[in-house]
């Protein structure tokens, strides 16, 4: 089936957000916008995507050949499931459904892959959900397979940065309730509205439908990884840890233990989170799961500031799965930790045309604002401004990458107010801490930063970024011992972690002489009112920097 839609869909102004009407069914008229097979390079933020279908199309499907008709039909009766990073739609493993029917071609690699809990490749993803768009034109009560359409759009729109997917699925899966209501055993519909909230930094409301899901079927192995992003998200970072624990009890394997790994990073236990990432790696075999295991090994390397290693962890990802963009992205970080600057941003430019995440933007902007290239630096704030109001659009909420990006290269005070925002919606993260601590130093209030910038190096598995902000704020208070030991350990940790912030934590450091009774002389405070006097676009710290986002932050 080849669709080539012409129109973007408008951005949803829905009640998303309304976990407590998970039972009410949703409008029954049909959705205002097209449900469109993903095109093969996804969009970049700064043309729209190329969408658009007859908005008749579930109403009067294109006919089809009979062999057509009976492959969907059979595929009609099997219980799929779709699993992106963290959402998974599937039927629970009660022993009670028959085995599934053969479908062939790729429909068939994404249902065993996402059946596993593994995400699918990108192109076996793109056909189910042709698939599974053509079947519910002509069958419009399938509520699974609206569930799995549904959902498979937000792992589209989360693998290719288009949050216009988002509000797709949002009907499908409004679709899928209208037809079979949560209450009534539809909770497929239920954990893909949370994968939904968790794609759209909503995790209140991703706790909401997981948790629901968990009260009703508590052995429903689906619940938990959409569990375990929202609380991640809202930094219970022990509440996570119990549903990584419940779901590697029901559903052991490579996704649980990838999961573990994660779990693992954030309590800080480095070599338990590398042995185990490791283990996921080698019983890995299909392509896309191999490539996301040694992604999440890469990552490692790099935040222990191993930088070969990571290069060589992205480098394997990328020949096992060609189409693993973010192992571009991390070989680029990796690569400007090295000094290979010239390959770096040749990743870092081959990412972002496939690939085009806001952080992304922030991290060759950077790049090039260390290597005095401060037109492209700005091109690439600029760009990352109109994807992060694009993105605004469609549902997300991208308050702590936007906080992060205002407290080094545009207003403190405007970063301070975001990310107080994210703090009282209770985004209680690490990442969002850290932000948070880092904005209210940048705007002149170092008092008030360190409570924050002290839970962020306390919870956030010990990054270098992390500590560097700590001892920033530590040295701007005058504690200097404090602050020389956290600068040591950031620099330690990773002495290449940001292209800007790495230089500026060796001079803050070089400012501190040796330690002695009185404290270090000729030391004066980093910041005050008038440090945001360099204006939009460049880094004011004094000592100059800027703050990389963390890999794998919330």
């Amino acid at each position: 089936m080849d669709v080539m839609p012409q129109q973007p869909p408008e951005p949803p102004h829905s009640d998303h957000s309304d976990p407590d009407h998970l039972d009410r069914p949703p409008p029954t008229s049909p959705p205002s916008e097209p449900y469109a097979v993903p095109p093969e390079t996804p969009p970049t933020p700064d043309r729209e995507p190329p969408f658009g279908l007859d908005p008749e199309w579930s109403t009067e499907p294109p006919p089809a050949s009979l062999h057509t008709t009976l492959r969907r039909a059979a595929f009609g009766m099997v219980a799929a499931a779709v699993l992106m990073t963290g959402a998974v739609v599937a039927v629970p493993d009660d022993g009670k459904k028959a085995a599934p029917p053969s479908v062939p071609g790729g429909v068939s690699r994404a249902l065993a892959a996402t059946n596993s809990g593994s995400p699918a490749s990108l192109s076996d993803l793109k056909a189910m959900i042709g698939d599974r768009q053509s079947w519910v034109g002509a069958h419009p009560s399938d509520a699974r397979s609206w569930a799995v359409l549904g959902t498979a759009y937000v792992e589209w729109g989360q693998r290719s940065a288009d949050a216009a997917y988002y509000g797709r699925a949002e009907q499908a899966l409004k679709r899928s309730l209208d037809a079979q209501p949560g209450d009534r055993g539809n909770t497929a519909a239920l954990v893909g509205l949370a994968a939904l909230a968790n794609a759209r930094h909503d995790f209140i409301t991703a706790k909401k439908w997981g948790e629901t899901v968990r009260a009703r079927q508590p052995k429903d192995w689906t619940a938990y990884p959409v569990l375990i992003d929202a609380y991640d998200g809202l930094g219970d970072y022990t509440a996570a840890g119990k549903a990584a624990e419940k779901f590697t009890a029901l559903r052991s394997g490579v996704p649980a233990l990838s999961r573990t790994a994660q779990m693992y990073r954030n309590q800080g236990r480095r070599e338990d989170a590398l042995a185990t990432a490791q283990n996921a790696a080698d019983r890995a075999t299909a392509p896309a799961e191999k490539a996301d295991c040694l992604h999440r090994l890469g990552e490692l390397a790099w935040e222990r500031g191993e930088s070969e290693k990571a290069v060589a962890q992205y480098s394997t990802a990328l020949r096992t799965d060609p189409a693993h963009h973010p192992s571009l992205a991390g070989r680029a970080r990796a690569l400007a930790a090295l000094g290979r600057t010239d390959e770096a941003q040749r990743d870092y430019r081959a990412a972002l045309s496939r690939l085009p995440r806001p952080e992304y933007m922030l991290e060759l902007g950077e790049l090039y604002e260390s290597l005095g290239r401060d037109d492209d630096s700005l091109g690439q704030y600029n760009r990352l401004r109109k994807s992060l109001a694009r993105a605004d659009g469609y549902g997300v909420d991208d308050g702590l990458l936007l906080g992060r990006f205002e407290a080094d290269h545009g207003n403190a005070a405007t970063a301070v107010k975001l990310l107080k925002t994210e703090w009282q919606r209770r985004h209680h993260s690490a990442a969002v801490a850290d932000a948070l601590g880092w904005a209210l130093h940048r705007s002149g209030d170092s008092a008030s930063a360190l409570q924050y910038a002290r839970k962020a190096a306390d919870t956030g598995g010990g990054t270098a970024l992390y500590a560097y902000h700590l001892g920033v704020i530590e040295q701007d208070l005058r504690e200097y011992d404090p602050a020389r030991r956290h600068l040591e350990e950031a620099l330690r940790t990773n002495a290449q972690f940001s292209p800007l912030a790495a230089p500026a934590a060796r001079k803050a450091l070089d400012a501190l002489s040796p330690p002695s009774a009185t404290g270090p002389r000729d030391v004066q405070p980093t910041t005050g009112p008038d440090s945001m006097a360099a204006g939009p676009g460049r880094s004011t710290h004094a000592p100059a920097g800027a703050a990389s986002p963390v890999p794998g932050g919330h």
